[in-house]
């Protein structure tokens, strides 16, 4: 092959490849590797420098060495089915804590600690409510989804099974109304008394998902769904080396493969006759290139595949989140003084997620004014792993804080995203502060100019930095695992035979997983057109 090289850019060798793979996040990259492992000749084209999409680690304050996950931040989705066929390098930590809710109970601060045990999590349910029904009626519940993860987890990187064949496996009528049929928010308040409680149970559903907990198109059910069946155990766990060790280790396997992966250029159109597709992509400098592909694997969202290949685009996609990076000088202190500040926040650290403050927010939301009190849920990766400090900033005693902002979906950001921005971020820190004994920003650390370490991510901000139609993290609303019309065998099937969908958007998409990665492969390969057809 000969190489359409622009002057002072990457070289992108001419010629027909059996797949080009369209943008180098993560499941481009588990693509690319698993069908270059197979024999197949692979291009990777990324729009932008690096390659990780999303799941990137980056030093986002000036002269800061403080290596942040700076959009996804925790993996739970990712079977290790794919770590063990790639032979990644990888390592995942399990968090002793899984969350902390702090609340005001008849004027006297408390909360809800979920993990250090059975014993501890049953005594904090008994000190917050002042029996055991809550505990055995959580324990009842998440026994419940954890059958059900067992069950349905490994047929994520499997042909797609039909509504029944996943009911069949499922094999438990009463979850598969809970989870599959209505709405979860009857679950919910049928199972459980205590608002806080309800709260941090239906958080699950809410990540990235502006609805409420009845909405009848049950997109919160499916969003709940895949926040409980990661592993087939529903843990979320550290990156160890921050989101970009993952796709670090993801690239490294699809060039050991023999992969051919080039950043700095987009691709501007695909034609395809079902056999063969053109791919058109441009450099750095302004000058386009075309390259011939078999199979055209388009990691990006659905929007982005049918301007692509000239398609009428899907409905709009409406991210609903603020994301917020920080790097603290310490930990801050709790109000609530019989719980360690680094146990609170190992976990997820639940603010404003109470049943009724979830569903007054998504309400204000839904009429257009930012929530009042804004939820959110936060966590200190360098407690599990503080590999991501520098040295300095170790022995200093800095950790890092993620904060995930729900129910701001991007139409309250249309006309003012900045002001609007600052807004949400203060009204949402200050429903932090209410639980500190002192306020969050004199634990802030500051960068190599003496600004705050401290920086906010709106849905129209991610759509600019990354692409994700209307700043939608999962791209669309989550999907069902199961076939539905058009699906196709796999879930990654398009209306043109050899381009394939292997992004959040496709069907079993979402979160850090490599599933749609994985099953475009699949589809490849078990095709009619193999490597050097």
């Amino acid at each position: 092959m000969s190489a359409h090289v622009a002057p002072g850019g990457t070289p992108v060798p001419d010629g027909t490849y059996d797949a080009v793979i369209v943008g180098g996040g993560h499941n481009g990259l588990v693509a690319a590797a698993y069908l270059a492992r197979a024999g197949c000749s692979v291009l990777v084209l990324e729009r932008l420098e690096h390659t990780g999409g999303a799941a990137v680690s980056t030093r986002p304050f000036t002269g800061v060495d403080a290596r942040l996950s700076r959009y996804s931040y925790l993996v739970s989705l990712l079977p290790h089915k794919i770590v063990q066929d790639l032979g990644l390098d990888v390592r995942l930590r399990t968090r002793a804590i899984s969350s902390y809710t702090p609340v005001e109970r008849s004027g006297r601060p408390t909360g809800l600690l979920v993990g250090g045990g059975e014993e501890r999590t049953r005594h904090s349910f008994a000190r917050l409510t002042g029996s055991d029904r809550e505990y055995e009626s959580w324990r009842r519940f998440y026994g419940m989804t954890g059958r059900v993860a067992r069950r349905v987890f490994p047929t994520l990187t499997e042909p797609l099974p039909t509504r029944g064949e996943l009911r069949r496996r499922v094999d438990d009528e009463e979850a598969w109304r809970i989870l599959f049929e209505e709405p979860i928010g009857v679950a919910v308040e049928e199972r459980f008394a205590d608002d806080l409680v309800r709260g941090v149970v239906l958080t699950d559903a809410l990540i990235g998902t502006f609805a409420d907990a009845h909405d009848p198109s049950l997109a919160q059910n499916r969003c709940f769904l895949y926040h409980v069946i990661g592993g087939g155990t529903g843990a979320w766990d550290v990156p160890v080396g921050g989101m970009g060790a993952l796709t670090d280790a993801l690239g490294d396997a699809a060039r050991a493969a023999g992969a051919r992966i080039v950043t700095g250029h987009e691709v501007l159109r695909v034609a395809t006759d079902g056999r063969h597709a053109e791919v058109v992509h441009r450099g750095r400098d302004g000058r386009e290139g075309t390259v011939g592909a078999r199979h055209v694997l388009v990691n990006a969202s659905p929007q982005a595949l049918a301007a692509l290949t000239g398609q009428e685009p899907p409905e709009p996609a409406e991210g609903a989140q603020l994301k917020v990076n920080m790097l603290l000088k310490r930990l801050p202190r709790l109000r609530d003084t019989s719980v360690d500040p680094r146990e609170a926040f190992a976990g997820t650290f639940h603010i404003a997620e109470g049943y009724r403050q979830l569903a007054a927010a998504h309400a204000e939301a839904a009429a257009g004014r930012p929530p009042a009190a804004p939820p959110c849920e936060i966590y200190c990766h360098s407690l599990t792993d503080p590999t991501i400090l520098g040295p300095g900033l170790a022995e200093r005693g800095c950790q890092t804080l993620t904060l995930f902002g729900l129910h701001t979906p991007a139409r309250l950001f249309t006309d003012h995203n900045d002001a609007v921005r600052e807004e949400l971020l203060k009204s949402t820190l200050a429903q932090l502060d209410a639980h500190l004994a002192e306020p969050l920003a004199d634990c802030l650390a500051t960068d190599a100019e003496g600004r705050p370490c401290i920086e906010a991510k709106t849905p129209l901000d991610l759509e600019r930095d990354l692409g994700l139609p209307g700043g939608h993290i999962f791209h669309r609303a989550l999907s069902w695992p199961y076939a539905q019309d058009g699906t196709g065998r796999w879930g990654v099937e398009t209306r043109h035979a050899n381009v394939l969908l292997c992004g959040a958007g496709a069907v079993r998409g979402g979160g850090v997983s490599g599933v749609p990665g994985h099953n475009a492969a699949m589809a490849v390969l078990e095709g009619p057109r193999r490597p050097g057809g």
